[in-house]
């Protein structure tokens, strides 16, 4: 049986590995903030990410039961993409990183070391 803090370890790692990578966790709170938006629009957002990578990692969260799309049959047709309920209770994690940056912003601003 595993102990109790190895299954704590375990859970941790798996939701890294959900909301690993360059950004999952932008994406998301961009969705938090914007309570919803189309592909275009959280490209503009996001400057730097490819086309191919946002539809990727929008891909993995939906599949993950984190982003909701939506596809309105309107010509033309749009899509939009909203948080589910589990992401928005990561909210809580997004404002701590938040208030951890603007703390240490003398830290982040010196770059990978």
């Amino acid at each position: 049986m595993e102990a109790p803090a190895e299954a704590h370890a375990r859970l941790v790692e798996r939701t890294m590995e959900i909301l690993g990578g360059k950004w999952k966790v932008l994406i998301l709170w961009h969705l938090g903030v914007t309570g919803g938006c189309r592909f275009g629009e959280l490209r503009r957002k996001l400057p730097g990410i490819t086309q191919r990578s946002l539809t990727l990692q929008l891909r993995e969260l939906e599949a993950a039961g984190l982003v909701r799309r939506t596809i309105f049959p309107e010509i033309p047709p749009h899509t939009e993409y909203c948080q589910t309920e589990e992401a928005k209770d990561l909210t809580g994690v997004y404002m701590e990183l938040k208030r951890w940056s603007l703390a240490h912003r003398e830290l982040l601003a010196g770059g990978p070391k």
